[in-house]
């Protein structure tokens, strides 16, 4: 069976979407972007969602705001594009998501997942305290504590104790930009969430186009992703 994989329209936005050629219904995976957007490697995660029998959708939640195609400045993308993103928006977009899946007949979302790696992590949790369909999501070296501004009020620390499903997070012990002391105040805060660290990663350690990969812990966090997916009525 092969993969049907390419770009689609949701609303105003676009977003990439892979699946397996068959009808379904088949379990709708939510693939969060990096901070980079949905790039070769956001894309290909969909598509290794697909060769399992997901219906995978990762929408381009920051369209409206900027490309970020051409950027490799994480300071640059934050300040010209990310914060100008408003958390309502992206969880709006990704309701959408949801309901062109299920439109389409091709989704089950009564079979519903998330997942989210560096900004998307962050977003992972949000939505996690937001949709009430929503089954189980993963949220990858995402920040769980930041100031609040306008467009973005609430941090996940915040919402911890409103999580609607259980939440999986994957942080690296070595990560500059979220402290460790930081994924335990979030760990103590979540009852419905399960944290792990893995001691010798750094942030962005499942990304194998870079040098933060760390094969080890990306290896262990994707089983630990697909038993969480499972146990929670998402496959």
């Amino acid at each position: 069976m092969g993969t049907l994989a390419g770009w689609v329209r949701i609303g105003e936005i676009p977003a990439y979407r892979a699946q397996p050629e068959t009808n379904g219904p088949l379990p709708i995976v939510l693939v969060v972007q990096e901070i980079f957007g949905v790039h070769p490697h956001i894309q290909e995660i969909c598509r290794r969602f697909a060769a399992l029998g997901y219906l995978a959708i990762a929408p381009e939640l920051y369209a409206r705001q900027g490309d970020v195609a051409g950027m490799t400045d994480h300071n640059e993308i934050r300040e010209k594009v990310v914060s100008r993103v408003p958390d309502a928006q992206v969880m709006g977009d990704l309701d959408a998501a949801v309901a062109w899946g299920e439109a389409g007949g091709a989704g089950d979302v009564s079979r519903l997942a998330l997942t989210g790696f560096c900004w998307g992590g962050r977003i992972a949790w949000l939505y996690a305290a937001h949709s009430s369909r929503l089954k189980a999501a993963v949220a990858w070296y995402g920040r769980v504590e930041s100031a609040a501004t306008p467009l973005q009020p609430r941090s996940p620390l915040d919402i911890a104790g409103e999580l609607r499903c259980p939440v999986l997070g994957l942080y690296g012990g070595k990560d500059a930009g979220i402290p460790v002391d930081s994924v335990q105040r979030m760990r103590a805060a979540a009852a419905k969430a399960e944290i792990v660290i893995y001691p010798e990663a750094g942030h962005g350690f499942f990304a194998d186009y870079r040098p933060s990969y760390n094969p080890d812990a990306a290896t262990d966090g994707w089983k630990r992703l697909l038993d969480w997916f499972e146990r929670y009525g998402a496959a």
